[in-house]
Parts: C-alpha cells; sequence; structure tokens
C-alpha cells in the first residue's frame, strides 16, 4: 500500500525524526497525509472548499509541521498526532473565519476553534474504533497509529461512494436513515453500498504478500 510504513518501524522513524534525521521526518509526515486528508475532507466547511481543498489545508499542515517539528516536545506517537489534528483545526478554522466568518461578525474566532477541534477529536476517536484490531496487544501504540495512517489511506483510495457511506456511518455516526438522505439513495440501497464499502475496506487493510 502506497505510503505504508511496517508498524515495528513507526516507533523508530519517530525518534529518528526527533534527533533530526530529515528523511524520517519525511516518511513520518507522509504516513500522516491520509489521516489528515480524511479529517479535513469531512471538517472543511462545504460552503468554501470552491475557495480552498481539503488538500491545500493537508498541505499547509504538514509544512507548518515540518517547519515547527524542531520545537515539538512530545516523545510519544500519540502526542505528535495529537498535535497534528491542532494544526490542522487551527488552519482549518482559519480558511473558515476568511471565508465565513469575515462576514458575521458575531460568530466568534474561538468559538469556531472550538466547535471545529471538538468535532476533529470526536472523529479521530472513530477512526480509531474503525481501526482497531481486537487481535491487536494494547501495549503499540505505534501499531495503533500505524492502523489508523494505514486505514485512513485505504479510506482514501476507496472509490468515493465506498468512501462517503463510510465516513458518514463511521466516522459522523449518522443512523442509515440519515445516510440515506445525505446519499439520495434508498435506506436499502445505502445498507448494501454499505456492505460493499466495508468488504472493500477490509480487504485493502489485509497485509500485502
Amino acid at each position: 500500500m502506497a505510503n505504508q510504513i511496517e508498524s515495528d518501524a513507526a516507533s523508530e522513524l519517530f525518534r529518528c525524526a526527533a534527533d533530526g534525521d530529515a528523511e524520517s521526518l519525511e516518511r513520518l509526515l507522509a504516513s500522516y497525509s491520509g489521516y489528515l486528508r480524511v479529517l479535513s475532507r469531512m471538517h472543511l466547511d462545504r460552503r468554501i472548499q470552491h475557495r480552498v481543498s481539503p488538500s491545500d489545508i493537508v498541505q499547509e499542515t504538514l509544512l507548518e509541521v515540518h517547519r515547527d517539528f524542531p520545537s515539538f516536545r512530545g516523545n510519544r506517537v500519540e502526542e505528535f498526532t495529537g498535535w497534528l489534528r491542532q494544526v490542522l483545526v487551527h488552519n482549518i478554522a482559519s480558511a473558515v473565519e476568511t471565508h465565513l466568518v469575515a462576514a458575521k461578525r458575531s460568530v466568534r474566532a474561538e468559538r469556531v476553534i472550538e466547535s471545529i477541534s471538538a468535532s476533529i477529536d470526536r472523529s479521530h476517536h472513530r477512526l480509531a474504533s474503525l481501526a482497531a484490531d481486537p487481535q491487536r496487544s494494547p501495549a503499540s501504540e505505534a501499531d495503533h497509529r500505524e492502523s489508523l495512517a494505514e486505514l485512513a489511506m485505504a479510506l482514501e483510495h476507496l472509490p468515493a461512494d465506498y468512501r462517503t457511506v463510510i465516513v458518514l456511518r463511521h466516522l459522523d455516526g449518522l443512523p442509515f436513515g440519515d445516510v440515506a438522505d445525505r446519499m439520495e439513495r434508498s435506506t436499502g440501497a445505502v445498507r448494501m453500498l454499505w456492505l460493499r464499502a466495508i468488504e472493500q475496506l477490509r480487504l485493502a487493510m489485509e497485509p500485502q504478500v
């Protein structure tokens, strides 16, 4: 799978990046690109996506994290993941402020950030639950981080309808009736689409031999 990193190497990449190895940092950031795109596509207000795309937000986030990584003081992968989300939140909020809030001065920037941050945190936990392997030992945060990255990249490569039904059902937490309304399909059709999407996602997540 593109950008896939062996789980037993994830923590080593992080340590090498923290020690100043530029190539390890590049690979570490690349492994998060799909994860960030999933969150950005979900939470960037659709009213402004014709002006700024989710990919633009992700690129800006990765550039800022690359620039500021020497000042990052966390020493665990989960802390790094949280920092990535914080940078993403601020970049999404900045885009919203620029294109929407400026025209509605009654909306405070702090409220925008708090709302987006809470929403992205919920999506992260749902994504983590979807990525969780019941057979995985809880001892390895690096393995869990890798599962998130692999899942996000697999979602990115699914057909658009498959990705949408999984995002709406699992990351937005919507019941099938609401998913059907959003996708303008019958509930039965959405259930069948969801089953096919989950199967394709499962296949995409299987180890490549």
